[in-house]
């Protein structure tokens, strides 16, 4: 479709409504914040009017299923898309209202918390770009993960309240409410099958959120079911004076679309957890059913028209619950049934770790979904026959494939047996997946597995978040990139050309002062603009080693403490975002230690502005559109052969930060890309780690011979950093001593130290480091989405089949 132009007076009509609908008499009467919620509304509504694109027959609908779309601020991405930014800032200016500041009345939408739910963000993003048919599949959650704010540097978590239900993007789609059941019993029938008897039953309440492509036109649905109870009040109960009572299935309906991620170390979180992810999934396979059978297809047609991408094992549960539909309502035979769902799921996975792949209590399974479970042990039985008839007599195998093993079903190996596709999201991460995480399977299956390296959104990450360097690949280029992002690499003719790389160091100097406002804001802190900023931003997690760039902070200190009067000195601003999740003791922990360390290093007078380390609290898609584009040295130092790509390094790189990072995940591609002398790679790689694990590893000998690093341990654990508590940080701590330093933060600690000191040397050469950074963003197109999207087209969704 043609991108839709601005049509002043059909925009004023429906910004009329707006203010009337809010009993005003006058548009002059709204606050800002009213003026924001008419604007996007507004749009909505323009948007919900428009027809729906029109798509080939021949091209699969994609539909996107996800724990989490992290999506950010919508209104002023919805402007950018449409081409109707220009327009609606002039049309406000005429009332004197500035569409800059009133697009700060906005909250980030809490539907989701990191890498993965950005990923998705990015995904319907790009399909609505390039023009592929989709709808994402997700739950409207109420308050998010947490809003994180720190009390004498301990993580506090506080409830996420985004005030969903006045987001003016919402639209009820209420035709396409979902019925659906949960518990109770399976019943075997005279004439053969089996009858499930629920317990309860809730509803599904479709809320859309309009996605809109890059001026061409298009909207897609991103789709959050939202739980609400089939009969939300007792009147008898209400009648017989029990008034609390009356409306308990109605809060207990809702809890599941409260909470991002329930807190799952008790049983109650799990099963509410299990909870969420089949009414997520039972709401979308109902929503794809009812698609195809109103266009009057044969069932037996579905995969040829639909798709159903599972990303990571969250969603998993829709592959029972698609052959459930098939089996017990449409009476299919299980060779039937089998034959429909196992071409219409592909599976992304994002971990190799064993802990992170989800496995679910059989008992648990059993008490919520007993129908479910009975189909899941039949695919298990299935697959053992292959498996014996593949492997016969080994036990141990088996037991490693087994779906259902040890008390537990197993969602990944689920998701691999069952669907047509299995993918990796970077070429060393994919690689891996083979070699080391289903080896046997690949052997089984080697059509399944593809790699599809992660991407990102040049509309948000580049054109959004940093107008001013679009404004300068704009006026240099004279060519559209924003939907090509390759066309980037014109910027290298331009690496010597002195008013180019002046004009990008003061846009990266605009960027850190105005990242050095919101600090001192927030957090009080004075940061020195001038100084090297150094950004970490990212889940906290052990193995994504946040406590490696603290070691590093206090070899800083300690350095700049032994030779005060050293002119060579890099000061840097060591900037760091992250939420620890509430039942992650030893990631807060490291939270703790950091803001501790922070406290000393802050108020020492013998520093100065030399040295300043910031934990920015409450990280989210808002603050990081303002740390990306200040950021001079993009951390991504993971143990290698655990981060499955990462997505924020791509977001660093493009926008000219320098990464030092381990040979990991998509850091090796960035590597490739950028050039090796335009990064600082360090470390064990994945075939070290294997072998230093192999050996016996033993922390305690590499901090023996390590004095510096000894002495910077000691003084953590001599209370230096903690007025004088010496178990502060006891279990970040054991972590790194007693109990193996399992991701190898001492044993990368000494190359890390000399990564950084090639990052300084070339940082005392600014016209190098200057260059090196335009390179970085002029070599980063492959890491768009629009380009993942494209891979996934051509090897996953679109394939022959």
């Amino acid at each position: 479709m043609p991108q839709q132009k601005f049509n002043k007076a059909r925009f004023n009509a429906a910004l009329t409504r707006q203010w009337q609908h809010l009993g005003l008499t006058s548009a002059q009467q709204m606050t800002t914040h009213q003026w924001w919620q008419a604007i996007s509304a507004a749009l909505a509504e323009l948007l919900a009017a428009q027809p729906a694109p029109r798509v080939s027959e021949r091209q699969r609908h994609v539909n996107y299923l996800s724990m989490e779309f992290l999506i950010g601020r919508l209104t002023g991405n919805n402007l950018l898309n449409l081409g109707w930014y220009d327009d609606v800032k002039a049309l406000l200016a005429e009332q004197q209202i500035d569409l800059t500041e009133l697009l700060e009345q906005e909250v980030d939408p809490a539907l989701g918390n990191g890498g993965l739910g950005r990923l998705a963000a990015c995904y319907m993003d790009s399909m609505a770009t390039v023009g592929q048919s989709a709808t994402g599949h997700g739950l409207n959650y109420q308050y998010g993960l947490f809003r994180q704010s720190f009390d004498q540097g301990q993580q506090i978590e506080a409830p996420d309240d985004w005030q969903r239900e006045r987001y003016p993007w919402f639209r009820h789609n209420a035709a396409l409410d979902v019925e659906l059941a949960m518990g109770g019993s399976v019943e075997k029938l005279e004439q053969g099958g089996v009858r499930w008897q629920p317990d309860f039953y809730l509803r599904g309440e479709a809320w859309d959120l309009p996605v809109t492509g890059y001026r061409n036109g298009t909207t897609l649905p991103l789709r959050l079911w939202q739980a609400t109870s089939a009969h939300p009040f007792d009147l008898t109960r209400f009648n017989d004076g029990q008034f609390l009572q009356a409306e308990q299935p109605g809060i207990d309906a809702a809890k599941l679309t409260k909470v991002l991620y329930p807190n799952d170390n008790h049983q109650a979180g799990k099963r509410l957890r299990l909870m969420q992810q089949y009414f997520q999934c039972a709401c979308a396979v109902a929503d794809i059913l009812r698609r195809h059978h109103l266009a009057g297809r044969s069932i037996h047609s579905l995969p040829d028209f639909e798709v159903i991408q599972l990303n990571d094992t969250h969603p998993t549960i829709a592959i029972p619950e698609m052959l459930r539909r098939l089996l017990d309502e449409h009476q299919l035979s299980w060779d039937q049934a089998w034959h429909i769902t196992s071409r219409l799921f592909a599976y992304t996975n994002h971990t190799l770790m064993p802990e992170a792949l989800e496995r679910w209590d059989e008992k648990l399974m059993r008490s919520l979904l007993p129908r479910h479970m009975l189909i899941i042990k039949e695919i298990n039985q299935r697959l053992k026959k292959q498996v014996k008839q593949r492997w016969p007599d080994d036990k141990a195998l088996w037991h490693k494939l087994a779906v259902v093993a040890d008390g537990e079903v197993r969602m990944a190996n689920l998701c691999v047996v069952s669907g047509f596709a299995v993918n990796g999201v970077a070429a060393l991460h994919s690689s891996l997946v083979v070699t080391d995480l289903f080896p046997e399977y690949y052997q089984l299956w080697p059509q399944k597995f593809h790699n599809v390296t992660n991407g990102i959104t040049p509309r948000r990450w580049l054109k959004q978040c940093n107008p001013a360097l679009a404004s300068l690949i704009d006026d240099t280029l004279k060519v559209e990139w924003v939907n090509n992002l390759d066309a980037l690499k014109g910027l290298e003719a331009y690496v010597d050309d002195p008013a180019f790389c002046q004009r990008y160091r003061s846009i990266k100097q605009q960027n850190k002062a105005r990242l050095t406002d919101y600090i001192a804001r927030h957090t009080g802190i004075i940061v020195n603009p001038d100084a090297m900023f150094d950004v970490q931003i990212k889940r906290l997690h052990e193995y994504k080693r946040q406590h490696l760039s603290l070691l590093h902070i206090l070899h800083c200190y300690q350095t700049l403490l032994d030779n005060p009067d050293d002119a060579r000195f890099i000061p840097r601003v060591f900037l760091f975002g992250a939420k620890a999740a509430p039942g992650y003791y030893l990631a807060k922990n490291i939270i703790y230690a950091i803001n501790k360390v922070a406290e000393v290093v802050n108020n020492d007078p013998r520093v100065g502005d030399k040295l300043k380390v910031v934990f920015i609290p409450d990280y989210r898609i808002t603050v990081a559109e303002m740390m990306i584009p200040a950021a001079d040295l993009s951390e991504q130092i993971s143990t290698a052969g655990y981060e499955a790509s990462g997505t924020g390094n791509m977001k660093l790189a493009l926008n000219g930060a320098m990464t030092i990072g381990t040979l990991d995940g998509a850091n090796v591609e960035i590597a490739e890309q950028v050039g090796e002398e335009n990064i600082f790679i360090f470390g064990h790689r994945v075939d070290e780690v294997k072998a230093l694990k192999a050996a016996g590893y033993n922390p305690k000998k590499v901090r023996k011979q390590n004095k510096g690093l000894d002495a910077l341990l000691k003084s953590l654990e001599k209370g230096k950093f903690s007025g004088g508590d010496k178990q502060a940080f006891d279990l970040m701590l054991a972590s790194l001593t007693k109990n193996g330093d399992p991701w190898l933060v001492l044993a990368d600690f000494q190359a890390y130290i000399e990564a950084q000191q090639r990052v300084e040397a070339l940082w005392r050469d600014p016209l190098s480091w200057t260059r090196a950074a335009i390179l970085n963003t002029a070599r980063t197109g492959m890491f768009s989405s629009d380009r993942a999207i494209g891979d996934y087209q051509q090897r996953i969704w679109q394939a022959a089949r």
